[in-house]
């Protein structure tokens, strides 16, 4: 996934919480406007107040499309938390060595998101989330059952 994939979903409006959830179900050929409004609450670091990045959170909110409990008939997967941890861990050693934090206004350095910027970052991340995903046995294109 490259930053010009992404660049006409933030032309369109759509932050990167909200970017993520839609690579998620784009993958798996889904479309779900709830999922996609809910992750509106992540952008820009949770409600607009420049804490932790809707690139982390909107991430493991992409992960749980994939490994998450969705009704009374279902289980979460038995590694989810492993997995969860794991996408935490890489944004943190991608960000925090560059940023010092994960939050949004340390990655901004406190001012708007930036297309290129958060562009990479959600480009990096979706790399990952594919990655991770596969080494656990789990195939990014299929919804969950």
């Amino acid at each position: 996934m490259s930053v010009m994939d992404i660049m006409p979903l933030a032309a369109r409006g759509y932050c990167c919480s909200q970017i993520l959830i839609l690579l998620a179900l784009e993958a798996q050929g889904l479309e779900d406007t709830l999922a996609v409004r809910a992750a509106a609450g992540l952008c820009n670091g949770l409600g607009q107040c420049g804490s932790c990045c809707g690139i982390l959170t909107g991430g493991c909110c992409a992960l749980g499309l994939y490994l998450g409990k969705g009704n009374d008939n279902e289980f979460t997967q038995d590694r989810a938390d492993l997995i969860y941890a794991e996408f935490v861990e890489w944004f943190r050693g991608r960000v925090v060595p560059e940023f010092g934090d994960v939050t949004c206004d340390a990655i901004l350095k406190g001012g708007k998101p930036d297309a290129n910027l958060c562009g990479g970052l959600i480009s990096d991340a979706w790399d990952q989330i594919l990655t991770i995903l596969t080494e656990n046995g789990v195939d990014p294109s299929m919804p969950r059952e």
